[in-house]
Order: C-alpha cells, then sequence, then structure tokens
C-alpha cells in the first residue's frame, strides 16, 4: 500500500470524490485550495482532501474509499496518515459529514469525539436533496481530534487499520 500526495490534475479524481460530496461546485470549492492524497495497493483504492482552516486547524474535506474496496481499512489507513504527517505542525483535525449511520460511527471509531454542527448546512449549500442510509442530510455535524495524541492512541489508530489490511 502507498499513499502519495496528488499535486497536479486533481480534476481527474472526481468521480471517486463524488462518492463522498454529491455536488460537483462544492467540490470545487476545496478541490484546488486542499492538499490532495491517494491510496494504492497497487491500483487506487481511496481518495482525501485536507485544508489548512488556520495555523492550528486542518480539515478533511473529503475522504472517499472506492466501493468495492470498502470495510478494508484504507479510510482508516488514510487517516492514519494524516495524523502522523500533520500531528508536529497543527493541533486539530477536524471533519464536517452529515448525520449519517454510514459516517459518523466510522469518525468514533478512528477516535474523533463532537465538536458542534451547521444547522440547514445541506439544505442551503445543495442543489438538491442529500440522501445517506435513506435519511435526508440536514445539518453538517462536525467531529474534532487533538494531533497531540498520545503514543497509546496513535498505536491503537494504526493497529486497527493494519487489521483489516
Amino acid at each position: 500500500m502507498e499513499i502519495e500526495e496528488i499535486k497536479s490534475n486533481k480534476e481527474q479524481y472526481m468521480e471517486v470524490l463524488l462518492l463522498a460530496d454529491e455536488e460537483v461546485n462544492m467540490i470545487n470549492r476545496y478541490l484546488n485550495k486542499g492538499i490532495m492524497y491517494r491510496i494504492l495497493d497497487p491500483n487506487l483504492r481511496a481518495v482525501c482532501i485536507i485544508t489548512m482552516e488556520s495555523d492550528e486547524i486542518i480539515e478533511i474535506k473529503n475522504i472517499a474509499v472506492l466501493p468495492e474496496y470498502r470495510k478494508m481499512g484504507y479510510g482508516k489507513s488514510m487517516i492514519t496518515y494524516i495524523i502522523n504527517k500533520y500531528k508536529n505542525d497543527y493541533c486539530l483535525l477536524q471533519v464536517g459529514t452529515g448525520e449519517s449511520d454510514l459516517t459518523v460511527p466510522f469518525y468514533e471509531k478512528c477516535g474523533f469525539t463532537y465538536s458542534h454542527r451547521i444547522n440547514n448546512f445541506f439544505i442551503d449549500n445543495y442543489s438538491h436533496p442529500i440522501f445517506e442510509c435513506g435519511n435526508q442530510l440536514v445539518d453538517m455535524v462536525y467531529y474534532k481530534m487533538n494531533l497531540h495524541v498520545s503514543r497509546e492512541t496513535f498505536e491503537k489508530l494504526y493497529i486497527i487499520a493494519n487489521e483489516n489490511m
């Protein structure tokens, strides 16, 4: 498994990014200002875009695993990589997601905790209703993780990520 940064032609991954964010206009807001990574094993398995929100905070804007490779540890591996890469330079990793049984348990299992919500985000910012697991997404729910994690917490995430590989 290899994780590498994508520095150009990010638009070629639009189809994969749309798995995690259904609106091209929303993806275009962060596509070029963000840092993009991909997992190859040996072919494409997942992509992720992060943005620097401040001198202390980075945010996962999009993390998408190809459907046939879900529940195999690629999402957790990407998050573990982001934590390891940025833990000495940033204090907080955050992610905004819909309130869904598909995403919330994943982030909680990775060690994120609830932070706050933006009411009506999906209604106000998307051209059509967004559904996940049969439920319409309304609010953007933010989860956070302190990047200055203990070695024990980091090793636990690393083990969980590699158990599924």
